[in-house]
């Protein structure tokens, strides 16, 4: 019930004394939870608090241990998602539900009414995805889109069955800061026209501006109920972790001697659904954070694939690492010079999901295997061990397996694992991507101590906030295209986030430092944008 109505309303959804067990831990503890309609219901908590589990229940892919489920004052238990979606419930999940053999269109299609065609949802996708902002391609096979496309589809798929209650999980991440407008004011809308919305996000300023309640989780335990509007950032964190996580200190220092350098970096795409990376030039030196920034699709998955040494396709000269071509090594060849790289998939590239914490150390270190090339498990225990209590990452203990872990924490710990290497170039994709705002701290934290102790650092991400708080310069990536990089100090989020279309304007080209044709003024020194 909003603020200010009196009137005695049936609630949507009411969970009562929900409990769910597993072998290792409680993931939920006699929780309860109440969503009025029309109602946009934060759920916060730091990661393993036990949010995902509890959506899950709700959705029917999780069955409680103990508890009640009410849906529109009825008793009801969900036992599938099929069983879900008939009452109204659609949810966008963090890690993605979706079959990569398959097309965009085909994988919605699944989930909806079966006396649709497919070219009738097809049409139905392009229409929403105009609507809402959200750029896909129906025809694509899922196993050619970005992590942030795949969002996307899953994103356009709970709106095209039109749910009473929509769970949203960290649905944000993927978008420009003018598309998040957008898609506040359509859940703005659907909540006004009845629809209740579960919410699920890291990012406190978007829950105090789009919910009106908020239920706290903290070890599966509920400890707060609060209207977020009347609270502030720091306010929501002790309730969510119990303290306001630590302020940043971004020290100013000059960076030293050129670390990475990429000069005209041409790729043709892969795949037909790939995109053609186009004159990429940047550098990166030791001490200064670069940050690329651009909406999901655009060039960083190919990007990215060529720094670190999956894809070797590149001219030899066009990667520089301390002045050695690298364009046809390989990624253990990169990682003798030093380069080290946090992938975007976490499951599945960033890490073995049936191994084990401690085996998935061996993906990218190779300290514990003696000369005579036997494994020393022991030191390799002790190895994971360490990265677990310095990261704060919650799982059970080294032997635990990868897939076990909540997204936030398996992210704790592969950005834990590249650092703990004492990497001289660190390259990370969405460095804090899922991850709670006491940990993202410590994680940003992290990268500037890097960067404080010499290691030159390329943060790719699509959260600005996170670029502009570590980064001492900032690219743009869009169609394949790097824009000019800005000092931190000069740029602003509505620049950045009007780049990111595509939209900067460069003055005429001439000779640059770098030998080749690059802006005609300083590093920083960007021709403004008017709109």
């Amino acid at each position: 019930m909003n603020d200010g109505d009196k009137r005695v309303t049936i609630p949507r959804l009411q969970l009562a004394h929900i409990t769910k067990r597993y072998p290792a831990v409680v993931a939920n503890s006699d929780v309860s939870l109440t969503v009025q309609p029309g109602e946009t219901h934060a759920v916060l908590g730091e990661n393993g608090a036990g949010k995902s589990t509890l959506m899950k229940i709700i959705y029917g892919s999780v069955k409680p241990d103990e508890g009640s489920v009410m849906w529109n004052g009825q008793p009801v238990h969900i036992r599938n998602p099929q069983e879900a979606r008939a009452l109204g419930i659609s949810m966008v999940f963090q890690h993605f539900s979706l079959f990569d053999t398959l097309t965009v269109a085909e994988n919605v299609w699944l989930g909806l009414d079966k006396s649709l065609t497919l070219n009738q949802v097809t049409h139905s996708i392009t229409a929403k995805a105009a609507e809402y902002g959200l750029d896909i391609d129906p025809s694509r096979p899922v196993h050619t889109l970005s992590v942030g496309e795949m969002q996307r589809v899953e994103i356009i798929r709970s709106l095209l069955t039109n749910p009473k209650l929509l769970i949203l999980d960290e649905p944000t991440s993927v978008l420009t800061p003018q598309a998040v407008e957008k898609l506040f004011v359509v859940l703005k809308k659907l909540a006004s026209e009845g629809c209740s919305i579960l919410y699920i996000s890291h990012k406190l300023h978007e829950i105090r501006e789009l919910c009106n309640a908020c239920t706290v989780l903290r070890g599966g335990k509920v400890t707060g109920v609060c209207n977020p509007q009347q609270e502030s950032n720091a306010s929501l964190s002790r309730l969510m972790i119990g303290a306001e996580p630590p302020a940043l200190e971004h020290h100013e220092r000059k960076p030293g001697e050129s670390v990475l350098r990429v000069e005209g970096l041409n790729l043709p795409r892969e795949d037909q659904f790939g995109v053609d990376l186009d004159g990429i030039s940047l550098e990166v030196r030791a001490g200064e954070v670069v940050g690329i920034a651009g909406v999901s699709g655009n060039g960083q998955q190919e990007l990215l694939y060529a720094l670190s040494g999956e894809d070797t396709r590149a001219q030899a000269s066009t990667i520089q690492v301390f002045g050695k071509g690298v364009g046809r090594f390989g990624p253990a060849h990169r990682r003798h010079l030093g380069v080290h790289f946090v992938p975007e998939e976490r499951l599945g590239r960033g890490a073995v999901p049936s191994l084990s914490l401690a085996h998935n150390l061996m993906l990218t270190r190779t300290d514990s295997v003696r000369k005579s090339g036997w494994i020393d498990v022991k030191a390799l225990r002790k190895q994971a061990q360490d990265i677990i209590a310095k990261f704060n990452v919650k799982a059970g203990g080294p032997d635990a397996a990868a897939r076990s872990l909540s997204g936030g924490n398996l992210q704790k710990f592969i950005v834990g694992r590249e650092i703990d290497a004492n990497p001289k170039l660190l390259i990370v994709s969405q460095p804090t991507w899922g991850v709670d705002v006491g940990a993202a701290a410590q994680i940003r934290g992290e990268i500037l101590a890097l960067r404080d102790a010499g290691c030159a650092v390329l943060v790719v991400s699509e959260e600005l906030e996170e670029l502009f708080e570590v980064c001492d310069r900032l690219h743009v990536i869009a169609k394949g295209r790097l824009s000019p990089s800005v000092d931190r100090a000069r740029a602003s989020v509505t620049q950045i986030g009007e780049w990111m279309s595509g939209l900067w304007v460069v003055k005429p080209l001439r000779e640059s430092a770098t030998g080749r044709s690059g802006p005609a003024r300083p590093e920083g020194q960007v021709e403004p944008h008017h709109a």
